[in-house]
């Protein structure tokens, strides 16, 4: 439960700095959206490998249901996908209130950006698909670098800014900030995701050095 709590704590600073960086980018970029999206997706990268180097020998820093699903089948205890996935929900809930909390605004909010159709869909399951693969392949000494350069990469080359992990969408549903996305769209992201996720651990398993 320690470890399933430190993964908590990790996905709520994750979504603080998604969140928060969007509400900061956004006010600062004067209507420029590039500029906005640049400093959302840098400061997502940044942080996450920095959250990966702090919370990988206390939890293996999965943040994301999908990595921790991913991981089950390399030998990742069954018994604690459960709390896993559900601390990283809770705390992904939390650090979107946390980035609202900072930035003054309504804590519950309604996600109004509409992020929904085919290309989203399939963007989900490539950001997906090569997020879990990079975490595969990765050694605990690569991980940071290279999972947080593959986000930061992936926000600018898939349609849906790449959001790749259940726990963030649903937090990002109740935010109606730069980052956010409509309620009603969460659960197509979700299964694009599951699905580019399960495609990652077959590639992962036929690919084998």
């Amino acid at each position: 439960m320690r470890r399933a709590l430190a993964d908590g704590l990790g996905t709520a600073l994750l979504l603080a700095a998604v969140v928060g960086s969007g509400i900061m980018g956004e006010r600062l970029a004067g209507g420029n959206v590039a500029i906005a999206l640049l400093a959302n997706s840098l400061a997502t990268g940044f942080a996450l490998a920095a959250l990966i180097a702090a919370f990988a020998d206390r939890s293996g820093a999965h943040f994301n249901p999908v990595v921790t699903l991913a991981f089950a089948f390399r030998g990742f205890p069954r018994r604690d996908v459960l709390p896993y996935v559900a601390l990283q929900f809770l705390g992904a809930i939390a650090g979107m209130l946390l980035a609202h909390a900072m930035f003054d605004l309504p804590l519950i909010q309604h996600g109004a950006q509409a992020r929904s159709g085919i290309g989203q869909w399939l963007s989900e399951v490539v950001a997906t698909f090569g997020l879990v693969l990079v975490v595969l392949s990765c050694d605990a000494k690569r991980a940071p670098v290279a999972v947080g350069a593959y986000i930061a990469a992936a926000y600018w080359f898939t349609a849906s800014t790449s959001f790749a992990n259940p726990a963030v969408t649903l937090a990002r549903a109740f935010t109606a900030t730069f980052s956010g996305i409509r309620l009603a769209d969460v659960v197509p992201f979700i299964v694009a995701q599951l699905a580019g996720s399960a495609l990652a651990v077959l590639a992962d398993r036929e690919l084998k050095a």
